[in-house]
């Protein structure tokens, strides 16, 4: 991957927001131009460098990649209502639900258009299948907010769908346009699938501790919606009597919330040093991603994705 192919790979997904309905570029625009890490695109780019690959290709792969993350955004600040996305009111509060939904599935659309670009029918099924178990994921999550038996292992159903599987596409994609071996196309998926559900855990612990500034959204977001996130579930594991308990059923089960009770949850979780615990979970998933790559032919971007991978797991609020 040469030093520019991230800015090349913007440059296809712009291309790829035109429309004769002016609204819809408008729309687009205001959440890809505003941002974001792009880390799928980086993660597709750097496997297919480190598989060996040349040429156009792996820049179409990772627009439909980034495109398809960006329709998934488009369509969650709708479902959760959300206000704030990358430090920007959501597309859905400037412009309105019908028309997120809408251009969400315009700019899937275009994502398919570039996977075909990419001549790979391996490439359109992992991330057709990455686009179905997203969606799953969703719906997933839809089914534990509010559910005060949800499980980790739920819990960890829900990241690996709605997040990790788009990580895993990406890696594993770029291996497959490259030609890689099915060994190192499987190494790269682990890696991407690791890295995912760290990524995840660690997004929702700092929902907890971190604040709007720093973590792009509204911070006590999850807490507002019900959603049965990592620390709300070992907070509720760790409940010392029938008051705690009842505070999480009130605020979580029933969603009936006052004044003061984000704050509550917070000294909950604190108390119990949840943040450190859950920001350690994400740690062991990182290192795995990390070790995912042994095997793989030593080169700079392999570094970075280790790196990537073990730094990602240590952010902080």
């Amino acid at each position: 991957m040469q030093a520019d192919d991230l800015a090349a790979t913007n440059d296809v997904i712009i291309d790829h927001l035109s429309s004769d309905i002016e609204l819809i570029p408008e729309v687009a625009r205001h959440l890809i131009v505003a941002g974001g890490k792009r880390l799928r695109p980086l993660i597709c780019l750097a496997a297919a460098d480190i598989c060996g690959a040349s040429g156009p290709r792996p820049l179409f792969l990772a627009g439909a990649v980034e495109l398809i993350h960006a329709a998934t955004l488009l369509h969650d600040d709708v479902v959760d209502d959300s206000a704030l996305r990358r430090g920007l009111k959501t597309a859905n509060i400037v412009f309105g639900n019908k028309e997120s939904v809408l251009v969400g599935d315009f700019l899937f659309a275009r994502a398919f258009a570039l996977m075909v670009k990419t001549g790979s029918l391996d490439v359109l099924d992992i991330l057709s299948r990455a686009s179905c178990t997203i969606a799953e994921g969703e719906v997933l999550q839809l089914t534990t907010e509010a559910d005060l038996d949800t499980s980790r292992s739920t819990y960890i159903n829900v990241v690996t769908a709605k997040t990790a599987a788009l990580f895993e596409a990406a890696a594993r994609a770029g291996a497959m346009v490259a030609g890689a071996s099915e060994e190192d196309a499987d190494a790269l998926g682990r890696y991407g699938l690791n890295f995912g559900i760290a990524y995840q855990m660690v997004d929702d612990t700092l929902d907890y501790e971190g604040q709007a500034d720093n973590i792009g959204k509204s911070a006590g977001d999850d807490f507002r919606e019900g959603k049965m996130t990592l620390p709300v579930i070992h907070a509720i594991a760790r409940a010392r009597d029938d008051e705690e308990r009842a505070f999480w059923a009130r605020t979580i089960g029933e969603r009936e919330q006052t004044a003061g009770d984000f704050e509550r949850a917070q000294g909950l979780i604190a108390r119990d040093n949840l943040i450190d615990v859950c920001l350690g979970e994400a740690r062991d998933y990182a290192a795995r991603a990390a070790e995912a790559l042994e095997g793989l032919r030593d080169t700079p971007l392999k570094r970075t994705l280790e790196d990537l991978a073990l730094s990602s797991a240590a952010r902080q609020a």
